[in-house]
């Protein structure tokens, strides 16, 4: 038997692990599966951890008003000193870019624990963008025992930084899974009409979208939109609403829905520049299951979020990325998505070209996705196995 320790702390972190903590529990002969949330999100993360009937064995709660990197990383060594000096795990599992994981990962190593870290090898080569997840990843990665990279790049990437090759484990990405189990839901309980319910309760003015989107009416072309990374606060914003306004005026029969992230940098230039548009949709963020719902029934998708590069070609939507780097570099070369920046004619050029041009629109609705098959989990749990 072998104790895992699984701690994470943010909705995109939940999200990813939560295929992962599942298929641990399919094999209780061989693994004891405890969970730690940090909650760095809050209300965002309890509503995956609903929805994928997830308990955490501990919860650190360090989620404050105004807290900052320094705040978050001090709170979360402090409160893992405990939980691993008393559940001892064999291993402990982190996902990704988060300060959690950069934190968590430090915390296991100082307790000579091995450490295993879901989603290692992204890069951008560039510590600033996106910040400060670039620099979390790095050192999650060099302190790491196990790197589950989710594709050939990654790997490379941690080859060329000294890892050793049997170290590392090429498995896909875990949100593939999630995305896969979140859509199968939807389906076989038919949960189509109660979320559609949900969502014009909340958001009366989404009404006639849906409507015509699910009769494919002539103005049921949908365009969801998110957007809060630091690196593009100030300017980038303003830039970004200034576009998305200009594509409304130009294309008056498209219906762009943008969940606003809570963070005031970014509320208050969206509601600033946006709240007038007629075919502007100002929605609060949405649970998990509402926004796969949103993002199946959209056209093209616009945001500067890692996991939606991901997301979204296995549900066939080109993808403009409002980033000058990333990561996720597979999903360029694929076709599947486009850096944009936060460019204002870039933005508006390539939304337009998409919204004009049928055929390049099949070309990056149709590409491969890179970042696998949904079964990321079942390759993970095999490597720890062995």
């Amino acid at each position: 038997m072998k104790k895992i320790l699984t701690i994470f702390g943010t909705r995109p972190e939940a999200i990813k692990m939560a295929p992962v903590i599942k298929a641990l529990e399919m094999h209780p002969d061989q693994f004891t599966s405890r969970k730690c949330v940090t909650a760095q999100h809050r209300q965002m993360l309890d509503q995956v951890l609903n929805l994928f009937q997830i308990k955490p064995d501990h919860d650190l709660d360090i989620m404050k008003p105004g807290q900052n990197l320094f705040d978050v990383t001090c709170n979360v060594l402090r409160a893992l000193k405990s939980v691993l000096e008393k559940d001892r795990p064999d291993l402990v599992l982190v996902h990704g870019d988060t300060t959690t994981t950069m934190a968590a990962s430090l915390a296991a190593f100082y307790c000579g624990i091995t450490i295993g870290h879901v989603e290692a090898g992204l890069r951008t080569h560039n510590k600033q963008a996106p910040f400060p997840e670039e620099i979390n990843r790095r050192l999650a990665d060099v302190i790491t025992d196990l790197h589950f990279a989710p594709t050939a790049t990654a790997r490379n990437n941690l080859l060329k930084e000294g890892c050793s090759a049997d170290t590392i484990f090429v498995t896909g990405n875990t949100v593939i899974d999630a995305l896969l189990m979140a859509l199968e839901k939807i389906r076989s309980e038919n949960l189509e009409p109660s979320i559609i319910g949900g969502l014009l309760k909340s958001f009366p003015s989404l009404c006639k979208v849906l409507n015509n989107n699910r009769q494919k009416k002539k103005d049921s072309r949908l365009i969801l939109v998110t957007g809060h990374r630091r690196e593009n606060f100030g300017r980038g914003f303003e830039n970004i609403c200034k576009a998305l306004k200009k594509i409304a005026a130009k294309h008056a029969n498209v219906q762009i829905v943008y969940p606003v992230h809570l963070n005031p940098q970014v509320q208050e230039p969206v509601r600033r520049i946006l709240s007038e548009c007629d075919n502007i949709h100002l929605i609060a963020p949405l649970d998990y299951l509402a926004f796969v719902y949103l993002m199946y029934r959209s056209y093209i998708i616009i945001t500067d979020s890692g996991g939606i590069q991901e997301e979204a070609p296995s549900l066939g939507k080109p993808v403009l990325v409002m980033r000058d780097t990333t990561e996720r570099p597979e999903a360029i070369d694929a076709g599947t998505a486009k850096l944009v920046g936060t460019d204002y004619d870039a933005i508006v050029h390539n939304v337009s070209f998409l919204l004009e041009n049928n055929n390049a629109y099949k070309i990056m609705a149709q590409a491969v996705n890179p970042y696998g098959d949904g079964k990321a989990s079942r390759r993970i749990i095999k490597a720890l196995k062995n």
